[in-house]
């Protein structure tokens, strides 16, 4: 019964363990035991053990002998090489997307978006100073970039991005994320990438896709 049970404990020490990681309990570069963790999450060593060598696979964290186990840093080379897979592999899905996706989740998805814009223009033209609604938006770029890969119905993609993603919230937890500044051109840019899937043209849409996540890496690289 023990072994039946293991994989799920498993499961859940990650779910916590990222739970706890993008919600700044637990920070980048941080050292933390076995032991912290089991506190943590609230589930036993066996789980946490096992969870050890998948988020050493993952690259969300590394075993630094005598010392512990270190959670990823945020350092130049985690954003360079975050963004640029991120880049190759939202190029080839947003064209995809722009081919096959439903109109219904292209119009939910437009709507989402254009509904975070009027609720800018009712603050202010320029800054967005309530942070529920910055959180709101950021929720709609992450959705947006989501739904774009899920659409791909592929496991070992979707289970990949899963892991970059988890990585570049770390970078925007410690060094850049949406706020006042650059909600409302980052949810123009994702207009132009909606846009241009309406109109179901995968080179406009692989430009405006570009033309975003080099924004985002401008700010990661230049905070």
């Amino acid at each position: 019964m023990r072994e039946k049970n293991t994989p799920k404990l498993s499961q859940k020490a990650y779910e916590s363990f990222t739970h706890h990681l993008l919600g700044k309990a637990l920070r980048a570069g941080q050292f933390i035991s076995q032991r912290e963790l089991v506190l943590l999450t609230g589930l036993p060593l066996g789980a946490i053990r096992e969870l050890v060598p998948r988020l050493e696979a993952e690259g969300l964290i590394r075993t630094i002998p005598q010392r512990g186990m270190c959670i990823a840093e945020v350092d130049l080379k985690l954003v360079k090489d975050a963004f640029e897979f991120r880049l190759f592999l939202e190029i080839q899905a947003v064209k995809y997307f722009t081919k096959h996706a439903a109109d219904d989740l292209v119009e939910k998805l437009l709507k989402e978006t254009k509904d975070i814009i009027a609720q800018c223009a009712i603050q202010n033209n320029y800054k967005v100073k309530n942070s529920s609604l910055i959180s709101n938006a950021q929720t709609v770029d992450w959705n947006l970039h989501e739904q774009i890969i899920k659409t791909l119905n592929n496991k070992i993609i979707i289970d990949t991005y899963r892991v970059n993603s988890i990585k570049i919230r770390l970078i925007k937890l410690e060094q850049t994320s949406l706020t006042e500044a650059n909600v409302i051109s980052t949810m123009n840019e994702h207009l132009e990438i909606i846009n241009a899937v309406q109109l179901r043209d995968p080179a406009a849409a692989e430009r405006a896709m570009v033309k975003h996540i080099e924004n985002a890496r401008f700010r990661a690289l230049n905070n």
